[in-house]
């Protein structure tokens, strides 16, 4: 058995487009016509150049190897170019490709990928999903009303959830760790008092950041949040300042949970060393795939951590989170985009089961999906701009800042 051809195929999601603006989905064949599919996540690059940058990495370190070895094909493409470190570019192009090959080798066996990995610790996998909009009521004021958001976060507890996610912490920008302004501040806190009170106790509030705050602004936003108990603070400050996250984590009571934008394992080994985390979330897509995150979970394990796989993508890297999830002892929680994502589910077929707050742990052979080829390819990327992308402009202390969460308008 040998890795023969390579597909991508680069989806632009219809709106609301909850996800990102595009999916990045890549098709192994090998010789004897075993097809398996991945999903890559890194985004540093436009679709075009990262079309290149995974061609280039098939070709130089895994066709006509066996998809089995996996290890072999992972130290080459992470020691290319005389480098033994983690590129982000080139892992997020291994990570979709390794994932594909699971899914051959599941295939080749009539098995799932879970049972490759050891086999099943978990039948149904705790899902929380971030806070969104009815359909046909998206609006930019939605991110930034708590109002707004209890009532979704009611919406969803309703359905089964018992985790919702949301970040109305400030902006994202380019210039690095900032100090929140007031009226965060005000607005996260009443965030977190509204929501509370909307569930009480029948869910946990999971509060996002996306590295925004340097470490005092980080310690002062989890001090004005921490008294409505969030089950984690995410990402509170940029995720190249490693050592870092151990000041934060220490001036809390809020477990610190990271990873989404850390690629390889030797990341997430140097924030459990220092106690900078305790909850791991590693993007399945980018991380180095399903066998570098196993990795991670663990060492994760020796920590007493536990894993909650990142989700802000398409269904083959949920689909590798579940299995993941279902092979190891110390899942938390796995993310959903609602209760599957309707262009999500309509993209495997529905092949992935969402009850009542769990994904049930897929059955089917490799990774227990059904992707439908012709609806990937009629819905093309055409535009210009990146996955996600970070505002230029700086945080505002004048007046409230305005923006849009995880979700980008779309164009």
């Amino acid at each position: 058995m040998r890795l023969k051809d390579l597909e991508i195929f680069t989806v632009a999601p219809p709106a609301p487009g909850w996800g990102g603006r595009y999916w990045i989905f890549v098709k192994l064949t090998t010789q004897d016509g075993i097809t398996g599919y991945g999903e890559c996540y890194a985004s540093s690059v436009g679709p075009t150049a990262m079309t290149a940058v995974i061609e280039d990495v098939f070709a130089r370190h895994m066709q006509g190897e066996n998809p089995e070895n996996i290890e072999l094909m992972f130290r080459r493409a992470y020691s290319s170019g005389f480098t033994q470190r983690p590129d982000l570019t080139v892992m997020g192009a291994f990570s979709g490709l390794e994932i594909a090959c699971w899914d051959i080798l599941g295939k080749a066996r009539n098995r799932p990928v879970w049972a490759l990995l050891g086999g099943l610790m978990n039948e149904r996998l705790r899902s929380y999903t971030y806070l969104y909009p009815e359909p046909g009521k998206e609006s930019a004021g939605f991110w930034v009303d708590p109002d707004q958001a209890a009532e979704a976060a009611l919406r969803f507890v309703d359905l089964g959830f018992t985790a919702v996610k949301f970040d109305p912490a400030g902006p994202y920008t380019i210039r690095g760790g900032h100090e929140p302004s007031g009226s965060d501040l005000t607005r996260s806190s009443a965030f977190c008092k509204a929501i509370r009170e909307a569930v009480g106790d029948r869910a946990d509030l999971l509060f996002g950041t996306h590295g925004q705050f340097s470490v005092p602004g980080a310690m002062r936003m989890a001090q004005a949040i921490e008294p409505y108990g969030p089950l984690w603070f995410e990402e509170p400050i940029p995720p190249d300042n490693l050592l870092d996250f151990a000041a934060v984590q220490q001036s809390t009571r809020i477990p610190v949970a990271t990873g989404e934008r850390f690629t390889t394992k030797a990341e997430f080994a140097t924030v459990l060393r220092t106690g900078g985390a305790r909850i791991l979330q590693p993007a399945l897509g980018r991380v180095g795939g399903i066998w570098e995150a196993k990795k991670i979970a663990a060492i994760a394990e020796v920590f007493t951590a536990q894993v909650a796989p990142h989700l802000y993508a398409g269904p083959v890297e949920w689909a590798a989170n579940l299995h993941l999830g279902a092979s190891i002892p110390n899942l938390l929680i796995v993310e959903t985009i609602e209760t599957g994502g309707a262009f999500h589910l309509k993209l495997i077929r529905n092949t992935i089961k969402w009850e009542d707050g769990y994904v049930l742990a897929p059955l089917g052979p490799g990774l227990g999906i059904d992707f439908d080829e012709d609806l990937a390819r009629a819905y093309p990327h055409t535009g210009d701009q990146l996955h996600l992308q970070m505002q230029e402009a700086p945080c505002d202390y004048r007046r409230p800042n305005l923006f849009e969460g995880g979700a980008p308008r779309k164009d």
